[in-house]
């Protein structure tokens, strides 16, 4: 394990009640100044695969990307990382339906909401409208999900949505999934394409 993933680990460990000194010992071999406060890993996938696009190393950098297993952990991460315990800077990426959440979060923890940039729905239909319904069709039956595919999109249930939402669903239909996808629609995107969120973010790191 690095000691970027060592720190992630001793990170959810004492969001989980473990003690903190492990933490503040990791932070300062890593030179952390920024934690990157992602819902899940497939948000983690994405931003991963962006940085390897834009020829960024985000450890090298200082900067942590961190997948909290829920948008409803942010604030306890936020309290633990942020200025008023371990002082990193926060930012951030989040569905529009939790922006609130967010912003009360960051700022019962001290640190500025400036740093938070919000998606539509999600960050998979964020990119799913900036590569188009035809290119992600021809994204998934290159991964050899074809036949999943239609069989999906036979069900009664998809028949009243629009293409972009049935592919929305259909990423988030099997385990493992959207972090699958999450690389592959990004390493996808033209430069000029990118999301505005995602392109926010890394405007900001």
């Amino acid at each position: 394990m690095t000691d970027m993933g060592a720190f992630r680990t001793a990170v959810t460990a004492w969001a989980a009640g473990g003690p903190d000194g492990p933490v503040q010992d990791l932070a300062d071999r890593l030179l952390l100044h920024t934690a990157v406060l992602l819902e899940g890993p497939s948000d983690a996938a994405a931003v991963e695969a962006m940085a390897a696009r834009y020829g960024r190393d985000l450890a090298a950098e200082g900067v942590c990307v961190l997948p909290m297993g829920g948008a409803m952990s942010v604030g306890r991460y936020a309290g633990l990382l942020g200025p008023s315990a371990l002082d990193l800077r926060l930012v951030g990426l989040c569905d529009e339906r939790e922006q609130d959440f967010y912003v009360r979060a960051l700022k019962r923890a001290d640190a500025s909401p400036q740093g938070l940039f919000v998606c539509a729905a999600d960050l998979e239909d964020e990119l799913i409208r900036a590569l188009g319904v035809r290119t992600v069709t021809e994204l998934v039956e290159a991964e050899g999900e074809s036949r999943r595919l239609q069989t999906f999109l036979r069900q009664p249930a998809q028949q009243d949505r629009a293409a972009h939402q049935q592919l929305r669903r259909f990423l988030g239909t099997k385990a493992g999934r959207k972090i699958r996808y999450g690389r592959v629609l990004v390493e996808a995107l033209e430069p000029t394409r990118t999301p505005a969120p995602l392109a926010g973010l890394f405007g900001a790191l």
